[in-house]
């Protein structure tokens, strides 16, 4: 049975990582096998920076992960579970700013509770952001205030049950008449897919090359 992470070993493991310079600047190479190169190249015209916040907290039964539901009255990616996160504005000092701005206003968590340890690649979503993912380890003790426009609720997965890839399942969606793959995970009656799930799966990844072996 592989270690139990830590906070010192997932810090570790991201030491390495770096805010991207650009942050629309994405690698299409997974988008691009399930989806026709037509349909890549128009999301690509017009991507839009976006950071989300990853994070991790610390708990006395071990580390976890917040996630949210999206509001059902959103325009886009209504009812999803996804990370707290948007699109960048122009008063952003970077996408880092992003991630912990959009938290705050979803979730209440303010900035100075993250510990950002480090970020995965930026990666296109269907709807046309390209997202950066910020690991974030957050001090226990906070207070969720949520934003009922932006969420209808938020709640917390065990991060041991994510790095496990016996959780993750495959299925097919449709969007804009285009049939993709998407990757999900199943817990607690919440259905975690999409770029959220491709998220976690990138950061197991990461995680299972520097802790898990």
């Amino acid at each position: 049975m592989p270690p139990r992470l830590s906070i010192e070993a997932i810090r570790n493991s991201l030491a390495a990582t770096q805010m991207p310079g650009n942050p629309a600047d994405v690698d299409f190479s997974d988008l691009g096998r399930r989806l026709p190169a037509h349909y890549v190249e128009k999301i690509a015209a017009g991507l839009r920076p976006a950071g989300v916040l990853v994070p991790i907290v610390e708990r006395r039964a071990g580390l976890t992960v917040l996630l949210t539901e999206r509001s059902t009255d959103l325009k886009l990616h209504a009812g999803q579970v996804s990370f707290p996160g948007g699109g960048m504005e122009p008063h952003d000092a970077d996408i880092v700013a992003t991630a912990l701005r959009e938290t705050h206003e979803e979730v209440g968590i303010e900035p100075g509770l993250v510990d950002v340890a480090g970020f995965l690649r930026p990666r296109p979503t269907v709807t046309g952001y390209a997202v950066t993912p910020v690991v974030g380890l957050v001090l226990s003790g906070f207070e969720l205030r949520i934003d009922p426009l932006e969420v209808d609720s938020a709640f917390e997965v065990p991060l041991d049950f994510l790095m496990d890839a016996d959780n993750e399942t495959h299925y097919q969606r449709d969007f804009d008449g285009v049939t993709y793959d998407v990757t999900s995970f199943y817990y607690d009656g919440y259905d975690i897919w999409g770029a959220t799930a491709g998220i976690i799966a990138s950061l197991r990844k990461i995680l299972k090359a520097k802790i898990i072996q």
